[in-house]
């Protein structure tokens, strides 16, 4: 049912160098973005995957490996272009270093702590799904992730109208077994003029299947 369409799916946690050694990141590992990359092959897609994760390349997946967050928004704009379907399952970090230094940052002998460590000046991410939103061409299906901890449903569906999304794919990532480094989730879809639908604890394949029947729903509606 995804037979000619165009999948771009990001995946991973970006990482912004502080130093030579050093960088900001989350605990994001890629595994449900992969597991949604090999669903979607599977269900006829073409699928490009951009991605910060060493994980293994799904069969089949074009492969744009990438590492900071800017990295991540060049890539996807470049191939969200073509795309009918884009996945924003990566966790972009929120802030990055203004100025990364080109060496290792040296402890202090004295009090073990790291030098110019507390001058560091952060900036804002660039907000790559907000920016997609705005600019989607007509017909596209644009996904994002909510890992919330509170308020799933009321947090999801106000970043849904924030971010320009057609679904929001939220989850409560304080719950045994749901989100990063899992082998299993359990998420909320949470879609312009439905119902949320809660999907049980299951493993991320099958997480996977669920985000794309609720985006072939929503294609499917369009040309009815």
């Amino acid at each position: 049912d995804l037979h000619g369409t165009h999948v771009v799916i990001t995946a991973g946690g970006t990482r912004e160098p502080i130093d030579a050694v050093r960088v900001i990141a989350n605990r994001s590992t890629g595994k449900q973005g992969y597991a949604i990359a090999t669903e979607a092959v599977a269900r006829g897609a073409k699928v490009t995957l951009i991605s910060t994760s060493d994980l293994p390349t799904p069969f089949g997946v074009n492969l744009v490996q990438v590492e900071t967050a800017q990295q991540m928004m060049d890539a996807v704009n470049t191939e969200a272009k073509s795309a009918d379907v884009v996945v924003m399952a990566a966790a972009v970090a929120d802030v990055r270093p203004v100025h990364a230094a080109m060496h290792k940052l040296k402890k202090d002998p004295l009090t073990g702590l790291i030098c110019d460590l507390g001058s560091i000046e952060l900036e804002a991410t660039p907000d790559i799904l907000a920016g997609l939103g705005k600019c989607k061409p007509a017909g596209q299906v644009l996904v994002g992730f909510a890992a919330e901890t509170e308020n799933l449903v009321a947090n999801a569906q106000s970043k849904l109208e924030r971010k320009g999304a057609d679904l929001i794919v939220a989850n409560d990532v304080s719950q045994a077994g749901v989100g990063f480094a899992h082998a299993t989730n359990a998420v909320t879809l949470v879609a312009r003029g439905t119902e949320p639908v809660e999907v049980a604890l299951a493993d991320k394949r099958s997480i996977a299947r669920s985000i794309l029947n609720a985006v072939v729903a929503i294609r499917s509606a369009r040309t009815n």
